[in-house]
């Protein structure tokens, strides 16, 4: 198991664009990939549980990332996000 915290920059949040594009680069990997926020947990293969967690600009959350190919899928998802997940 590998995890790693990240604040969000997007000005509005993690919207349904935002939030798509963070499933669409989750879902390139095996491994199970979730993320804590405000003490509960949601995986980031769901476009409806990343948009339930009602993540805000300069929120932080922490991904934590389980499995075969747990290191790229942490590498993948933290870069989709520092990229600023097209916006």
């Amino acid at each position: 198991m590998v995890s790693q915290k990240i604040t969000i920059k997007n000005p509005t949040g993690l919207h349904l664009r935002p939030a798509g594009i963070l499933c669409k680069e989750a879902v390139k990997y095996k491994a199970l990939i979730t993320f804590n926020f405000k003490g509960g947990t949601a995986n980031a293969k769901s476009v409806l549980s990343v948009l339930g967690a009602c993540i805000k600009s300069g929120d932080t959350i922490e991904f934590v990332c389980e499995g075969e190919d747990e290191e790229e899928a942490l590498k993948g998802v933290v870069a989709a996000v520092e990229n600023g997940l097209g916006e």
